[in-house]
């Protein structure tokens, strides 16, 4: 075995079109094919010379093409996700068949969140990493033994052995870390991202790690990236995106994927004044705390977009899922975005504690009053290892185990009295058709593709793609759940397909 192995970091494809665990804190196949950047796996592909980020599903590299691609490896890791373990489990299988002594390391916070099930599901499986894994994998591919290597789960003598927790990153060991987009311009295609509300091509990285909001819904905020909220330094944040002009001429905005980007006011004011003088846009996740202030330095800074998931707007929901905003903090929110130009695509959820018919109208038409240029409109989903999931159990309101269809759309798996699984998917058709169907909205969104024949292309796929789904959901809740059963995860296919990116 050489000194360091050749490790190939993978984001797995789970299902077709999958937008998966690396990248996304909500992984699942879209109404619109769509594609966040695997931004965790780029910093452990920086540090290991010889390695490969492979991102299968943006790239159309299918599962055969995978497994032929990983016998030119010694190690892998891969990155799954609650919805795509088992379509992951199948794929190792494969690829320990090819080559008996790959190694194979699982890590996100489905394997966080359940290290000794998951490490039982499969001996396929070498070891799994609980939390952060950056130097974990980095330190087994140069050798180091499993006992000595914080932060892992593994198997000995039939038993699940756990290491002791690895601390978590601060500024100094962050800033340590490579440029993940040194990474992609290495490995990626940018032009392969796609997300509809985002400028095209679009770049995206982490400023900062965790997030001190207790959403009890939220998945990496409670498991791999945590609450403690910790930073890069601004120079360092500085200096990527100025390399990172330089690397991708074609790039049309950044995109800050941190939990928040918006936290702390001082340190937002900081890196927008380092932002100025590089003369770019960008866009970010928020949240609905900034003042009008910060928004306006934000907005000289060359912000153009924010994403803000304001879930519902109901305000005992709002406190059911510790959200730790207001209704009213909404309102005023997205009154100063638009006084300073920052466009706001709006997050809802459909089925959190206490949602009823009426609740949904009510966020409905909460949605109408904010008037976001987008908005996405999700049903709950209670992954293992949130307070959300444990809630629902106690309550005995999970009636389903299947997040997924077997194509990786979402399902509902929520059920309360007096709103059943069909009343939610007929609640998210009702919120899209009662938004977008407004002339003023379909105006708005069909005038940018007038002078723009890219956009237009982009336009009429995610339109097409849009309704095919819709007409799924429809005929999902007409039908009912009793006499429609929920479709199972299919074996995933190993047969050919185009060819992979090198």
């Amino acid at each position: 075995m050489p000194d360091v192995m050749k490790a190939l970091l993978l984001n797995p494809p789970s299902f077709a079109n999958f937008d998966g665990g690396a990248s996304s804190r909500w992984p699942v196949t879209r109404e619109i094919e769509s594609y966040w950047y695997p931004v965790w796996l780029t910093y452990a592909a920086g540090m290991l010379p010889g390695s490969r980020l492979l991102d299968a599903c943006p790239h159309k590299i299918t599962p055969a093409q995978t497994i032929e691609i990983a016998t030119d490896y010694d190690f892998v890791v891969l990155f799954t996700s609650t919805v795509g373990f088992h379509n992951d489990l199948l794929l190792i299988r494969k690829m320990k068949e090819r080559k008996p002594d790959l190694k194979i390391a699982f890590v996100g916070p489905h394997v966080q969140n359940l290290p000794d099930q998951s490490l039982m599901a499969s001996e396929d499986i070498d070891f799994v990493v609980r939390g952060e894994f950056d130097h974990a994998v980095v330190e087994f591919a140069q050798g180091r033994p499993l006992a000595e290597i914080l932060g892992i789960s593994y198997r000995k003598d039939g038993k699940v052995m756990h290491t002791p927790p690895r601390p978590q990153l601060h500024t100094e060991q962050l800033d340590a870390l490579p440029f993940a987009t040194e990474v992609y311009k290495r490995n990626l295609v940018i032009e392969n991202y796609n997300v509809p509300f985002l400028l095209h091509p679009f770049v995206s990285l982490y400023t900062t790690r965790g997030c001190p909001a207790l959403c009890t819904f939220c998945q990496w905020p409670q498991t791999i990236s945590g609450h403690a909220w910790r930073v890069r330094s601004t120079d360092n944040v500085a200096r990527e995106i100025k390399q990172a002009l330089e690397m991708f001429p074609q790039m049309k905005e950044f995109f800050f994927d941190d939990d928040t980007f918006n936290i702390r006011k001082d340190r937002v004011l900081e890196i927008c004044q380092k932002f100025k003088p590089l003369k770019f846009r960008w866009s970010a996740n928020a949240r609905v705390h900034s003042d009008y202030e910060t928004l306006k330095a934000m907005a000289d800074g060359g912000a153009r977009l924010f994403i803000v998931g304001f879930e519902s707007g109901d305000p005992q929901i709002l406190k059911n899922i510790k959200k730790g905003a207001t209704v009213e903090m909404a309102r005023t929110f997205a009154k100063n975005c638009k006084k300073v130009g920052i466009t706001i695509h709006g997050d809802f959820i459909i089925g959190l504690p206490g949602e009823t018919k009426e609740t949904i109208q009510c966020t409905i038409d909460f949605a109408k009053e904010l008037d976001c240029e987008t908005v996405q409109v999700s049903l709950a989903h209670a992954f293992p290892g949130t307070e959300l999931y444990n809630d629902l159990v106690k309550g005995n309101f999970l009636k389903a185990e299947a997040l997924t269809d077997g194509n990786g759309h979402q399902l509902p798996h929520i059920e309360y009295p007096g709103l059943t699984r069909e009343d939610m998917m007929a609640g998210v058709n009702r919120f899209y058709d009662s938004y977008y169907f407004r002339p003023k909205v379909a105006w708005r969104i069909v005038r940018k593709a007038l002078w723009d024949a890219h956009e237009r292309k982009r336009l009429y796929h995610e339109a097409v793609a849009f309704l095919r789904l819709r007409a799924e959901r429809l005929k999902y809740a007409r039908k009912g759940l009793e006499k429609k059963p929920v479709v199972p995860v299919p074996a995933i296919d190993v047969g050919s397909g185009p060819a992979a990116h090198g």
